[in-house]
């Protein structure tokens, strides 16, 4: 059978302080370092300055992968002043309207294009086989 070990604790509260010339301060490990008030604010200063450069260099990233769409202008090709031909395709099996909006408008945002072919059709559904024509 066995029983629970016993933990014991002493502390030194009987030992005798040392004599010292100047106070010092206790500190659990090593020496304690005494920081000026401008050394301290000057490494606040450089943390502040490091995270707002990390910030900076973050949207400067963010901006050259594409952005948000929350904040940014659409974006859309130059128009020249050439007319367009109407673009045709015909529907395939699987296809949805924002894969027939990408083949009919492959150079431009797709979404401007879904939203007129759903205005178009009403609701009803894509069949295999169909022709749509879209003149942009």
């Amino acid at each position: 059978m066995q029983h629970a070990g016993v933990i014991t604790i002493t502390t030194r509260a009987t030992a005798r302080p040392r004599p010292t010339t100047s106070p010092r301060r206790a500190v659990a490990a090593g020496a304690a370092r005494v920081v000026s008030r401008a050394t301290y604010w000057r490494r606040r200063a450089v943390v502040v300055l490091l995270a707002v450069a990390l910030v900076l260099v973050m949207a400067r990233a963010g901006d050259a992968l594409g952005g948000s769409t929350l904040h940014a202008p659409e974006r859309h090709p130059a128009h020249s002043g050439v007319t367009r031909v109407a673009a045709t395709t015909v529907v395939r099996p699987g296809d949805s309207l924002w894969t027939v909006a990408q083949r009919l408008a492959p150079d431009e945002d797709p979404r401007p294009v879904v939203d007129s072919l759903s205005a178009a059709r009403h609701g009803t559904v894509l069949t295999p086989g169909e022709t749509i024509s879209w003149d942009g």
